[in-house]
């Protein structure tokens, strides 16, 4: 397979690799060139290296990377972006992995590598590893952390009689308990006219956490949030959400649907309603929406996090390769 690499920033659409992002099974929302393209435009340092594979007049596969100070990294950054790595069509894996190390050997601008963001359970990190120590490079894997993830039954129903009892009652509990305070809540999501005033609200709650978390939405991250809400809120890729309950947003959360997964990316929730868990009803809505969508997993994404094991979730272990020449 003929793999070139390119500085060019308009191969993200000129070099257009949705198609096999979408072919692969383990592709997902963060390898798709649109979302690349914005977050190399708020945040990317460096030299662009994007990869793009053919095969027989087809675009098979891509990669996207960032070089700096000798170091090669996947571009996505390892705070806002969970999947990395690359994407290719079936049956065609091997072959980029292949012609993807061959073409990076000839970049001279880097000395080592730090791949992140690798599913255990996707071909790449072994197809990496192997691509690249057939060319003499030095290859130590360890581990990413994990995304606790739910596989979906047919119905909400079949998913809380799978569910641990004890997990399964918390989470009836947490919503009797809000309706008997509040009465009937509503979920109510953005639109194009409505996003600009749901990411307000979203910011300030997300803004009142405690911790990292709190400082998290630094006015350059604010400013890619509502890019993400502006660019796909559209393609119903983008759903920015509440919970109201007595007339006040309690508790919020962003996520992507994708080919048959729902993510949930950030959430945040109103101090004052703490105790009444909005923020883990609002969860449960979203699991229940994500079934009837018709999507079959539901990815609590990357971060230790207590609340997404009250779900029930198994965790999906990452990979991350140290490569060096």
């Amino acid at each position: 397979m003929r793999v070139e690499l390119t500085d060019d920033p308009t191969a993200f659409m000129a070099c257009d690799w949705t198609d096999a992002t979408l072919a692969d099974p383990g592709g997902t929302f963060f390898h798709t060139p649109a979302y690349l393209k914005l977050w190399w435009e708020e945040f990317g340092t460096g030299r662009l290296a994007i990869a793009v594979g053919e095969q027989q007049g087809e675009r098979a596969g891509a990669c996207c990377f960032q070089i700096e100070d000798g170091l090669l990294t996947f571009l996505g950054g390892f705070d806002v972006t969970d999947y990395m790595g690359p994407v290719a069509r079936p049956g065609t894996e091997r072959a980029f992995a292949d012609g993807l190390m061959e073409a990076l050997a000839a970049q001279p601008e880097w000395e080592r590598a730090d791949l992140r963001g690798l599913p255990a359970d996707q071909p790449w990190p072994e197809l990496l590893q192997s691509a690249a120590a057939s060319r003499g490079f030095a290859v130590e894997p360890g581990d990413d952390g994990a995304a606790p993830v739910l596989a979906l039954p047919e119905t909400y129903e079949e998913y809380l009689s799978a569910l641990p009892s004890k997990l399964r009652h918390e989470i009836r509990r947490k919503e009797r308990r809000l309706r008997a305070n509040f009465g009937d809540y509503t979920v109510e999501f953005a639109t194009e006219a409505t996003l600009p005033e749901f990411y307000d609200r979203f910011i300030d709650l997300h803004k009142q956490s405690p911790g990292p978390k709190g400082k998290f939405l630094h006015a350059g991250m604010e400013i890619f949030f509502r890019r993400l809400g502006e660019a796909f809120i559209d393609q119903h890729v983008f759903h920015l959400g509440f919970i109201e309950v007595d007339g006040v947003r309690a508790a919020g959360f962003i996520g992507f649907g994708f080919k048959d997964t729902f993510s949930l990316y950030n959430s945040a929730f109103d101090r004052e309603h703490a105790q009444w868990s909005p923020g883990m009803v609002l969860i449960a809505d979203m699991i229940e929406m994500a079934i009837r969508d018709r999507r079959s997993v539901f990815d609590f994404l990357k971060g230790d996090l207590d609340y997404k094991n009250r779900f029930g979730p198994k965790p999906r272990p990452f990979v991350r390769l140290a490569v060096k020449r």
